[in-house]
């Protein structure tokens, strides 16, 4: 694949070690090419490490294995999961994670990335439904305006809703950007 195309959550394959990729961020210069910036921690030894690549780099992903896990709760070593299949529990250490158990509830079932028999990290769907548990009141016919206010969902991520949205309603929200999409119940 072109490095272009790496994304958070990500395996790479660099000099014979796998690398899970934490954080990116394409950088546009004014002089000179565009590139990506990673940073990417060694599965096998859990150092961590920044790369660049040149946008049009070829870089060698590694195929994972996808299967249904159940988040169940977290303490201080990590996030506890369930695999669905064998119903073997794994601690998934929460700087792997990053801010990804924010949009993830206890007893949800989304899918664990497996490289040789471990799970590495989680796949988060493109969109999730969160409970709003504190926002400032509404606002009565305030559909027709662009303003946002800040909210507080059920997991603790914070989220610029619009003014109609009150506490204990639930909205979808893409995983990707953070942004409100649309209110599920109301």
């Amino acid at each position: 694949m072109k490095a272009n195309e790496i994304r958070p959550g990500q395996v790479l394959n660099i000099d014979g070690t796998a690398y899970l990729v934490t954080k990116t961020e394409n950088v546009k210069p004014g002089k000179g090419g565009a590139f990506v910036q990673t940073k990417l921690k060694s599965i096998k030894h859990g150092n961590v490490t920044e790369k660049r690549f040149r946008t049009a780099d070829d870089v060698d992903g590694t195929t994972l294995d996808r299967r249904d896990v159940e988040y169940l709760y977290s303490d201080g070593s990590g996030a506890i999961f369930m695999d669905s299949e064998t119903y073997d529990q794994f601690t998934i250490p929460e700087d792997i994670l990053g801010d990804t158990l924010l949009f993830i509830k206890p007893n949800e079932s989304i899918k664990g990335l497996f490289l040789e028999g471990n799970c590495i990290t989680v796949e988060l769907p493109l969109a999730v439904e969160l409970e709003i548990t504190e926002t400032e009141p509404g606002i009565k016919n305030a559909t027709a305006t662009n303003v946002m206010k800040e909210a507080v969902c059920e997991t603790g991520l914070k989220v610029r809703v619009p003014p109609f949205i009150k506490e204990g309603e639930v909205v979808r929200i893409n995983t990707e950007t953070r942004e409100y999409l649309n209110r599920v119940s109301g």
